[in-house]
């Protein structure tokens, strides 16, 4: 153990706290954890914790995949070894300051190749191995209603009340209107070890935005995971729900999880995507940018993994339907953001905030060193003015469908994460597809029932 390790641990061997919370990210993103006492929690960091593989082998909702081979009913549901990391420990503001972790499989043979946290690890890795330091920022937008689990239900998820009405972004006055609520939101995140850098109102009935300060890419993604699901439970305590889905309405504007991306040198003192001489974006940022370009069809269901997530990719919503980039252009899947060297960086606005943090910073990090590693030169200009008019721009997938069948028969997708990750990863994305299909919608009913 290393010397802040020793400190934690003394640290829950003194705590008044009978019991600690930890959780691991399922394929999903979703946080699987546990309540449990801390002689249990300190027996695990020398013997191991024991944590149902079934995590990986059921989809959001529990129902266990028949269409993967890791896990299910022809192996029992074993226990795999989960590794709790010590570095990631916080206390809960909102749960009386309990003591709090995050795992991973990293140190377990079989179920290391499918977990989104070790994949990121891996990953981050690699890239300071390269001699580069990853710095990522993720930001989210997501909708609040005046809801609850049970009347949710009740009234089988239709005819939501939004927290507050009308269109207003950047509103003071709709801040105002539930300040205990989001005032929580920012000083409880600050305590909890997850400083936002801004929290505003968006367009759109009772939607947020939450911008998280940067960090190394694997910090990042845990601090974006942990974001999402305090959220919820801070909402939950002021009889609020957050949604961080895609697209819940068509009438009104998605919810990205955009994510912020720069190379520095491993001391961290100097940005390398920026050099003045060639108007902000240094070779490397070029490189890195033309990877994210190249693979991105390759990607995509890391970014956008559900079938929602595909109603936000239609253009014209905020958010991009083509491969293109562009110069503080929101239109664009990239943005390029230089307006000092310290915060040079290129923003990729396809991912949504349905999409797992571990695999979205996995792909666009991965993507990114494989252009520099290539040297892949930028051929695409940027564009200018309204990128979802760009006809000749090539275009993104436009279902889970489309999107996943491109990254299972990928050599670059195999390359960029092994072909046991992706061949699991793009079977449960099949499962989703198949679960979609056999639905009968609202608009079929109103559309055929009668007049057919």
């Amino acid at each position: 153990m290393s010397e802040n390790e020793q400190a934690i641990t003394k640290l829950i061997e003194q705590s008044p706290h009978q019991h600690i919370k930890f959780a691991i990210p399922d394929i999903d993103g979703v946080l699987r954890g546990k309540m449990i006492h801390k002689g249990k929690f300190l027996k695990g960091l020398t013997q191991g914790l024991g944590f149902c593989d079934v995590i990986f082998g059921w989809d959001m909702n529990d129902a266990c995949y028949n269409n993967t081979t890791y896990t299910g009913w022809h192996s029992g549901y074993p226990d795999a070894f989960a590794r709790l990391d010590l570095n990631t420990f916080r206390t809960i503001p909102w749960d009386g300051h309990v003591p709090f972790f995050l795992g991973d499989f990293s140190q377990d043979a079989n179920a290391s190749q499918l977990c989104p946290r070790t994949l990121l690890l891996k990953t981050q890795a690699r890239c300071l191995a390269m001699g580069f330091s990853p710095q990522f920022a993720c930001e989210y937008e997501w909708f609040n209603f005046k809801e609850s689990p049970q009347s949710l239900a009740d009234k089988q998820y239709v005819q939501l009340q939004p927290l507050t009405p009308g269109m207003f972004g950047y509103s003071l006055l709709r801040l105002s209107l539930h300040q205990d609520y989001f005032n929580a939101i920012f000083k409880q995140l600050e305590a909890f070890g997850i400083p936002l850098e801004g929290l505003h109102t968006e367009t759109g009935n009772g939607v947020m935005e939450g911008a998280i300060l940067h960090d190394t890419a694997v910090n990042a993604a845990d601090k974006a995971i942990l974001f999402k699901q305090s959220v919820k439970e801070i909402a939950y305590r002021h009889q609020v729900m957050a949604s961080f889905m895609a697209k819940w309405n068509a009438a009104l504007p998605g919810c990205g999880g955009h994510i912020h991306q720069s190379l520095w040198d491993i001391p961290q003192t100097q940005n390398l995507f920026y050099q003045p001489e060639q108007g902000g974006m240094s070779d490397l940022m070029k490189h890195y940018l033309a990877g994210q370009l190249y693979c991105l069809p390759h990607i995509l269901p890391m970014l956008a993994p559900t079938i929602n997530s595909y109603k936000r990719l239609a253009g014209g919503d905020w958010a991009p339907a083509t491969l293109t980039w562009g110069v503080e252009n929101r239109t664009t899947a990239f943005r390029i953001i230089h307006h000092t060297p310290n915060t040079t960086r290129i923003e990729g606005r396809t991912s949504g905030a349905d999409a797992n943090p571990y695999l979205a910073v996995a792909a666009y990090l991965a993507a990114g060193l494989y252009g520099i590693e290539h040297q892949l030169p930028l051929i695409s200009a940027p564009v200018q003015g309204n990128g979802y008019t760009d006809t000749n721009a090539p275009k993104l997938a436009q279902n889970l469908l489309t999107a996943l069948q491109i990254m299972e028969q990928s050599e670059i997708a195999n390359t960029l994460f092994g072909e046991t990750f992706v061949s699991h990863f793009t079977q449960t994305r099949a499962w989703e597809w198949r679960q979609y299909e056999r639905q009968v919608s609202d608009w079929e009913l109103k559309r055929y029932l009668e007049i057919i």
